[in-house]
């Protein structure tokens, strides 16, 4: 990825909080055939620093990708920056339109676990989180577990230990104080969560 210093994001706590707030990671791997990319949502441990999560049996990856380095790439704030927000538009209309985002790289070698017990506590716990702020929070106890087994079995665990965590935040940095207000102000209703990032400055 290119990474211009003044983009650079070393904040550990930012870092995880986006994996958290944004869990849907593009998992790049290599197989056979070249580079694939699958959507899996996954769960940042940042006592152990691993990331784990599950696909489906059917799916090549865990077989392919066991023990072999791999990229999950979390996407966090984007939006797009016309140049009509910057107030130096109106002093010299040397401005061009951009797109700001916020993304972490975590890299790391990919292990399958294909072990039942480990997959219904993570699966149990991944829904417990993402359940939690309904009114009533559906358990992976109220299903049948006869059903949750069958369930069980049609899936396999990945683990992912971090190796190296990259985080690029691209929130107008670059562009002089006022400029970068005329963006937020811009963004307020339209991407409240990047309006955030840029008024924070990183």
């Amino acid at each position: 990825m290119y990474l211009p210093k003044h983009f650079e994001q070393h904040d550990p706590a930012a870092l995880q909080g986006l994996m958290r707030e944004h869990p849907l990671a593009m998992l790049v791997t290599t197989g056979a055939d070249g580079v694939t990319a699958d959507h899996v949502p996954l769960e940042y441990d940042s006592a152990s620093g691993t990331l784990r999560g599950h696909v489906a049996r059917a799916n090549p990856l865990w077989r392919h990708a066991d023990g072999q380095p791999v990229l999950a790439v979390f996407r966090g704030a984007e939006a797009y920056i016309t140049p009509s927000w910057y107030p130096s538009k109106a002093e010299h209309h040397k401005v061009v339109p951009t797109w700001n985002y916020a993304v972490v790289h975590a890299h790391g070698t990919l292990r399958a676990l294909d072990d039942a017990p480990w997959l219904r506590d993570l699966v149990g716990r991944l829904t417990d989180h993402h359940e939690a702020p309904r009114a009533q929070p559906w358990a992976v106890g109220d299903a049948p577990d006869d059903y949750v087994q069958q369930m069980l079995r049609a899936i396999v665990g990945i683990e992912i230990p971090v190796t190296r965590l990259v985080g690029k935040w691209k929130i107008s940095q670059n562009r002089n104080e006022a400029d970068r207000l005329g963006v937020a102000d811009g963004l307020a209703e339209r991407s409240a969560a990047m309006a955030t990032l840029v008024r924070g400055g990183g």
